[in-house]
């Protein structure tokens, strides 16, 4: 990605649910994470997101949605959907608001790597 950026080169993030684990807003045991059964410190890693997004008030698929849009090197996000119900969810999720204290707590909560693009 910093090559990108150095280049002015735009990406496009896919599979930013990572296969499912992030796509709820509570990921069941059942999540997969990189197309397989989510072991159980990846659930767990999850889980604790997704206490921090309840605590500002949006869900785990929001700021799936809004993190790699934070990049400047990322133009859009691809979403896959099966159904009329999964393409007005996922909308919803789109356009939602994402505190930016959010992201100064996962950060804080050792849930984002230091060097993610989330503060100003």
């Amino acid at each position: 990605m910093p090559a990108c950026t150095r280049r002015e080169v735009s990406v496009i993030a896919a599979s930013i649910f990572n296969s499912g684990i992030l796509a709820t807003p509570r990921p069941g045991e059942e999540a997969t994470f990189d197309y397989v059964t989510a072991a159980p410190e990846t659930l767990g890693r999850a889980h604790r997101i997704a206490d921090v997004c309840e605590a500002h008030g949006v869900t785990l698929p929001q700021v799936a949605m809004a993190f790699p849009r934070l990049h400047p090197a990322v133009a859009g996000i691809v979403v896959g959907m099966r159904s009329p119900a999964q393409v007005r969810d996922n909308v919803e999720a789109f356009t939602a608001g994402i505190p930016g204290d959010l992201w100064s707590d996962l950060l804080d909560e050792g849930l984002l790597a230091e060097h993610a693009p989330v503060r100003a």
